[in-house]
């Protein structure tokens, strides 16, 4: 399949910046700080969601009134629902691509069918390093299911539209590698 130069251009994007984002040789990098707004809020509270124990003390930080809360990236809350516009839970055929990606990825629902994807090629997944990310989601609970299912595999929520498009995908669960496209 030939991916448009526009698309093309947009999925390396997002590579690069998937790569970026979870590269580990960054995690012992020192941090430059290029901009400070003074409105920085803790990952806690976005962490604490993925870790049962945490879940189990119970919250550490308590949430300040949605008056006062800046962009809030780390209330979960504000995030859902999770929806990606022309992705449905189905099959999908395998297929190759003319896109190197830099580091494998994967994209699921909360739904029973992706949940059961993900309970099978769990261990394949952290083998190869994929990142994944959670493209249908409604509530917390939604949210919890999957973290205990990945067990600590990378999984960011966030909306697939684009990758969609760029890769002309109508289903998930999938599993992107630089071999192409499969499930």
């Amino acid at each position: 399949m030939v991916i448009h130069r526009t698309k093309a251009k947009h999925v390396a994007s997002i590579c690069l910046w998937l790569s970026i984002l979870t590269a580990p040789s960054l995690a012992s990098a020192a941090l430059t700080v290029i901009y400070d707004s003074g409105k920085t809020q803790s990952l806690a509270p976005f962490l604490d969601v993925f870790d049962e124990e945490d879940k189990e003390k119970g919250p550490q930080i308590s949430p300040s009134p949605p008056e006062t809360q800046a962009l809030g990236a780390a209330d979960l809350e504000r995030l859902l629902p999770i929806h990606s516009a022309g992705l449905t839970p189905g099959r999908v055929e395998p297929r190759t691509l003319q896109q190197p990606f830099a580091r494998p990825f994967f994209l699921i629902g909360s739904d029973l069918f992706s949940r059961e994807w993900l309970a099978t090629h769990r261990d394949r997944l952290v083998e190869i390093g994929a990142v994944g990310m959670l493209v249908e989601a409604e509530t917390l609970d939604d949210l919890q299911a999957i973290a205990k299912i990945a067990q600590g595999l990378p999984i960011l929520p966030a909306s697939a539209n684009d990758i969609a498009e760029a890769l002309d995908l109508a289903h998930y669960p999938v599993l992107i590698t630089k071999d192409g496209i499969e499930q």
